[in-house]
């Protein structure tokens, strides 16, 4: 079994999501300044461990990128079995929106790095992919339940999304005006 199928013992697993989770939590302090070191020193983990685990930083970049959308793509997958459709189609929506200014972090990382996401990872492209579908099928369960207007599709949602998203991260909207944007724009959402 080669080194890269190989399980990661449980100790190497649970190094390698604390350092994802420091990695997150200082690219949203420091941006795309942050080192390896600031990362090591908020995991509590040496160097060492980190570059084992990814031998770039633009690789630990991409591995916080593509972990946080799987995330909220699994999320989607617990969602797809709620009874009601259009709740869960919300509820996914509204997860991607308060995630949005840690993705833009790291992907401002990445693009100041000169990695472009669309094209340089697989993983990072695999994982947007994953989440447009996990978007897609909620979308497409919603309407079926007559929960959304008919000629809401993917694209209008997607580009949506990605408006709400910005929105948010730029003005780093505290809950309530957030909840407020959202509510208008589910409201278009729902059929008339």
């Amino acid at each position: 079994m080669s080194e890269k199928t190989r399980p990661l013992r449980t100790d190497a697993r649970r190094n390698r999501e604390r350092v994802l989770s420091a990695a997150e939590a200082v690219l949203a302090r420091e941006g795309s300044a942050a080192s390896m070191r600031a990362v090591a020193e908020a995991a509590g983990v040496g160097l060492g461990t980190i570059y084992r685990h990814f031998p770039t930083r633009e690789a630990l970049f991409a591995a916080v990128m593509s972990t946080r959308m799987l995330q909220l793509a699994e999320l989607s997958g617990e969602l797809s079995e709620a009874a009601d459709a259009g709740a869960a189609f919300f509820e996914f929506f509204t997860a991607v929106v308060d995630n949005a200014g840690r993705m833009r972090a790291v992907a401002d990382a990445l693009a100041d790095a000169g990695v472009d996401v669309k094209t340089d990872s697989s993983d990072v492209s695999g994982a947007a992919a994953a989440l447009r579908t996990a978007l897609g099928t909620l979308l497409e369960r919603a309407r079926q339940h007559g929960r959304l207007r008919p000629d809401l599709h993917l694209p209008e949602a997607l580009a949506l999304l990605a408006a709400m998203c910005l929105a948010a991260e730029r003005h780093q909207w505290d809950p309530a005006p957030r909840d407020r944007a959202l509510a208008i724009l589910f409201d278009g959402f729902r059929p008339r």
